[in-house]
């Protein structure tokens, strides 16, 4: 190395990444890779449609949220929207809608989606998903499709601020990597069908740059997304794996048809917020 020089270094690891260090790396990650995000991924999604993960099951297939019928005069929050394909989705069924991001890139993708939809435009605002800036029982719906769950660092502090926001009755989805995914190898091919770590392994997955954070994700095994539920004082109603279907060819990171037939890649979960507290 030439004198002066700066050594450049990347790594990822397994390791432990508190909430400040998550916000900061994330924030940054999809403000960066947001346009390419939707460029790579805009026609899977659609510009307002609910995709629930990586197998293509959208909200008309599994109607996770009810019947779309009753949706009209519903005030609903999407956290974690990203682009608010699926406040999109629920607006043009008449419901009052909200999209947050953590991400400002992510946002302006959502802008430019809008600049070319024609139906009703939901709301957008950016926050971070465990400080919520709403009033309580401020929704009657609180969802997310892959948005936020995955990426904070206290996701018990999610499930309490979700359920703050909820009204009485109210109903929290959300869809996110199946926990199994972290015991395998995140590749689409046959190497990604042999185990080679813990599922127990609740350390996030980080990638950094000089030790800088500049991705975090975060783990929880089943056991403990469930608990986190229940101990934020809402009911589980369900928890849907949905398989992959045959007409879906697509590859989407790790996942693809050939895992999708072995292992499920999302898990989605439906609670309640009882009359009480």
């Amino acid at each position: 190395m030439d004198e002066g020089q700066v050594e450049y270094t990347e790594a990822v690891t397994r390791r432990e990444s508190g909430q400040d260090e998550t916000i900061s790396a994330n924030r940054g990650w999809w403000d960066q890779e947001a346009a390419d995000y939707l460029e790579e991924h805009g026609t899977f999604l659609g510009d307002a449609d609910l995709i629930w993960g990586p197998e293509g099951w959208s909200e008309d297939d599994l109607h996770v949220l009810g019947d779309p019928t009753d949706l009209a005069g519903r005030t609903i929050l999407e956290f974690g929207g990203g682009g608010a394909q699926g406040a999109r989705w629920c607006a043009t069924r008449g419901a009052r809608v909200i999209s947050t991001d953590l991400s400002a890139g992510m946002l302006a993708t959502a802008r430019l989606i809008e600049a070319r939809s024609s139906g009703p435009p939901p709301l957008l605002a950016q926050a971070d998903a465990t400080r919520l800036p709403f009033a309580d029982d401020s929704f009657d719906i609180v969802f997310s499709a892959y948005g936020a769950t995955p990426f904070v660092a206290d996701s018990a502090a999610l499930m309490a601020e979700l359920a703050r926001v909820l009204r009485p009755g109210g109903l929290l989805a959300f869809s996110t990597s199946h926990p199994i995914r972290w015991a395998f190898p995140d590749l689409p091919g046959p190497e990604g069908l042999t185990a080679n770590g813990s599922y127990f392994d609740e350390r996030p997955y980080v990638e950094a740059t000089w030790d800088i954070a500049s991705y975090v994700e975060h783990h929880r095994t089943m056991g403990h997304r469930i608990a986190e539920i229940i101990d934020a004082g809402l009911v589980l109603r369900a928890v849907h794996e949905p398989e992959w279907p045959l007409d879906n060819t697509e590859v989407w990171g790790g996942w693809s048809p050939l895992r999708g037939q072995h292992l499920p890649g999302t898990a989605i979960f439906v609670a309640s917020r009882g009359h009480t507290r």
